[in-house]
């Protein structure tokens, strides 16, 4: 009888906690907000607005290196007439990394993007997926530049310096032309002393703050606040600028005109002088748009 009553009482303890255990679930799903389990987006890579045509759902891909850039454009494109008359939806795409534009240009995935003509060039961007030039950016030239002393191309200048590059390979001032530079010097870039940095501004905070002796990059208007001007060395004239391609697999010139227009407007607000100075690379009147043959061009 004893050994019945201890299993009994038993089973009667592990029923019980059973009870006790489907209770509080059950309490807990009826307590628990559903909307406090959504996980907040910790980094955002797009923007997404419809235009008045609600009931189509076509969507115009854009992609910028700039966050601000892409979310006015898309704002601006999703209030065009005709925008609206072609798409529902307008996505603004961004990304700093030279990466994520690689794998935008070689996917052929935005209807609008911004990007340098080498990396266009390397992916066979515009046969492959008929992107054309809309607008470019004026040409530049990229500069060794030093806070104490005017670079010498030499060879023996470069091997006891330490030189900040660009960690990226597709950029031309930051990356290619200096190490070009080096090649034709009959350089080992093993024997140099470089510091590679992820973007043009760090480079110029690696140089201000005596990190590296000289850096490879462009030359701002404002880099006279840092840097003289006499200590700076040309490298290459006449770099072409980045350019904004439109896909053009129809021959959508309507779409076109009113996405260059947009283009140029836009530059004009900005607050740097080389992002003022655009080109349009189309002649938009009479409801035609012919292309400016020569006058762009490399």
């Amino acid at each position: 009888m004893n050994i019945k009553n201890t299993v009994l009482q038993k089973t009667s303890i592990v029923t019980f906690l059973f009870i006790v255990i489907v209770f509080a679930w059950v309490c807990g799903q009826l307590i628990v907000n559903d909307d406090e389990l959504a996980f907040p987006v910790l980094i955002e890579t797009s923007t997404t607005c419809r235009t008045t045509a609600t009931a189509n759902d076509s969507e115009l891909i854009v992609f910028t290196p700039s966050k601000n850039i892409a979310v006015q454009l898309t704002q601006k494109l999703c209030g065009d007439n005709v925008v609206a008359k072609q798409y529902g939806v307008v996505v603004g795409y961004w990304g700093y990394k030279t990466s994520d534009s690689l794998e935008f240009v070689g996917k052929g995935i935005a209807d609008l993007i911004l990007a340098k003509n080498n990396i266009m060039a390397a992916f066979k961007a515009e046969s492959t997926y008929d992107y054309m030039p809309v607008v470019g950016f004026s040409d530049y030239t990229a500069f060794f530049i030093s806070s104490k002393e005017k670079p010498i191309i030499s060879k023996s200048y470069f091997l006891d310096k330490k030189i900040g590059l660009l960690d990226y390979p597709t950029s031309r001032s930051g990356h290619i032309l200096p190490k070009q530079v080096f090649k034709d010097l009959d350089i080992n870039i093993a024997n140099l002393n470089i510091l590679y940095a992820s973007s043009h501004n760090e480079l110029r905070d690696l140089l201000a703050n005596g990190k590296v002796d000289i850096i490879a990059s462009f030359w701002k208007e404002n880099d006279k606040d840092r840097f003289s001007k006499n200590y700076i060395t040309p490298l290459s004239n006449n770099i072409t600028g980045t350019r904004w391609y439109l896909k053009m697999q129809q021959n959508n010139t309507d779409l076109l005109c009113a996405v260059q227009e947009h283009l140029m407007a836009m530059s004009r607000d900005q607050e740097l002088h080389y992002y003022q100075n655009v080109s349009p690379f189309w002649r938009c009147e009479n409801n035609t748009a012919v292309f400016k043959v020569g006058e762009n061009n490399e």
